[in-house]
């Protein structure tokens, strides 16, 4: 088996807790809590069962691939390996580029909207409102720039950030329910319904996916294959209790109808702060703040880890030119990939600004559809991938296997990936299976706009991304590969699998 060169310049710096509070970082997806609580009683039901039959089979296959092929490039090397480097580069563009265009839609346009409503006024549209948006988004790019040695800590502290934040929270919601009742719990029914879990499944799907990320970071662990099935397996459960807990709450506290996915935590904060009288003031806006860099970092967490995937590929001969591929000699990041993430999603960013007439509750669901859409599609590659190696590759050494063998392993990938095609099909195009099973769907009044203008944005940048993934393979493909040689005296591209 052949995968990429190794990267000269990169030092070990992530052990197990790293490994663990990188994974919380990325995944707790604050961005998506109000989306999911939008949803009603049924998103809690629907939490429990696609923690169940998901994201329980999802960790499962990653933490056993995680630890067999532990190489820096994580989810390229594995399709590179199992379908060739064509394959690789379009998948690893797609979920490279799902981070940039979060990064500058979803997670920009939630922060300015926790800051102008809790901490300081922006507008919308506005000089101010650009101004702080670019900021969020390249104070992200700047502490993936920096050593891996020292941004872990940004990390770290953002994952705490999170943790502690919507214990805070869940915490004064049931303060706030002794006092006044719950009402929002008598009022929400919990039965599950077939709109409401088409409507939900993409956005759950998003939120659980991603525990393989700090894989693409593997030369730089010190102990993949011990520390990975671990980490997957105590940040799952972390992940899944911060969606769960603090949707509940908010459902218990929120008016029926009220929660939107843009102001879902934070204006369900404002209403439970209420407790704490004449400080609700001063501690909601500490929480904005603190709302915030939790977002920041959560950015940032993933451009850690994406642009090094990307990287890899640009090094391989995956993305356009070599020299994005180049690792920084002294802080040993890929600080032109980092680059190149920040103008892409600068330039979301202006285009999300222009997309809703000014509705950023509609035009957050939107750019967020296309994060949860780019994301998806990329695992229709990465899970086929996991279980070419499992069977392709059975000598492999592998610290941590899948209950049963390759047949648990085989169960586990086939369910993983029906659960994928689906919620990748009702992203991309939503209200299409419902007239199916008879379901009702207004496209304008659930989206906020029309259809065209829903699949020009979000169709159109899928294939947008399609054609430049394309073309950034055929660029490096159609002229000779200057190669390198490699820090085992081999040349670039050739250095074989060890067992």
């Amino acid at each position: 088996m052949s995968v990429p060169a190794p990267v000269p310049h990169l030092k070990r710096s992530l052990r197990r807790f790293d490994i663990m509070a990188m994974s919380v970082a990325a995944v707790i997806s604050f961005d998506v809590i109000g989306q999911i609580a939008s949803g009603g009683g049924q998103a809690v039901t629907w939490i429990a069962v696609m923690a169940a039959a998901f994201l329980l089979p999802y960790a499962l296959i990653f933490a056993e691939t995680g630890a067999a092929f532990p190489q820096e490039g994580g989810p390229y090397v594995w399709v590179e390996l199992a379908f060739g480097r064509l394959t690789a580069a379009l998948t690893s563009m797609f979920y490279w580029v799902t981070n940039p265009v979060w990064l500058g839609g979803s997670l920009a346009f939630l922060a300015a909207g926790a800051w102008d409503g809790f901490v300081s006024p922006l507008g919308t549209g506005t000089g101010t409102d650009y101004l702080f948006k670019l900021v969020f988004i390249w104070a992200a790019i700047l502490t993936a720039v920096i050593s891996l040695r020292r941004g872990k800590w940004i990390t770290t502290a953002g994952a705490a950030a999170k943790v502690l934040s919507l214990a805070f929270f869940t915490g004064t919601a049931v303060a706030y329910g002794i006092r006044h009742g719950f009402q929002g719990l008598e009022q929400t029914p919990f039965a599950p319904t077939g709109a409401g879990f088409l409507a939900l499944v993409p956005v759950l799907l998003f939120a659980m996916v991603g525990f393989e990320a700090p894989s693409a970071a593997g030369d730089e662990m010190f102990d993949p294959q011990r520390d990975v099935p671990v980490a997957i397996g105590v940040s799952g459960l972390i992940a899944t209790s911060c969606y769960l807990l603090p949707v509940v709450a908010i459902l218990s506290v929120a008016p029926a109808g009220k929660v939107t996915g843009i102001g879902g935590f934070m204006d369900a904060a404002g209403l439970v702060f209420e407790v704490y009288g004449d400080w609700r003031g001063p501690v909601l806006t500490g929480t904005a703040v603190l709302f915030v860099f939790a977002l920041l970092t959560q950015g940032s967490a993933w451009m850690i880890v994406v642009d090094r995937m990307q990287a890899m590929a640009a090094s391989d001969g995956g993305f356009f030119s070599r020299w994005l591929g180049e690792f920084h000699a002294r802080l040993g990041t890929p600080v032109r990939m980092n680059v190149l993430s920040g103008l892409t999603a600068t330039a979301f960013m202006v285009a999300a600004m222009n997309l809703a007439s000014g509705d950023a509750s509609d035009t957050f669901a939107v750019v967020l559809t296309v994060a949860i859409t780019t994301l998806l599609l990329s695992y229709l590659a990465i899970i086929p991938a996991l279980l070419a190696l499992r069977l392709r590759h059975p000598e492999t050494h592998r610290p941590y296997q899948v209950p049963f063998g390759t047949r648990g392993f085989t169960v586990a990938a086939v369910l993983v990936y029906a659960w994928i095609l689906l919620g990748s099909w009702e992203a991309l195009f939503p209200g299409t299976l419902e007239p199916l099973v008879g379901i009702a769907y207004d496209f304008r009044s659930t989206w906020g706009v029309s259809r065209t203008s829903f699949e020009v944005f979000t169709l159109g940048t899928v294939l947008l991304l399609l054609a430049v993934g394309l073309a950034g393979y055929l660029v490096q493909h159609m002229h000779p590969r200057r190669r390198r040689p490699d820090d085992h005296g081999g040349m670039d591209g050739d250095r074989s699998y060890p067992r």
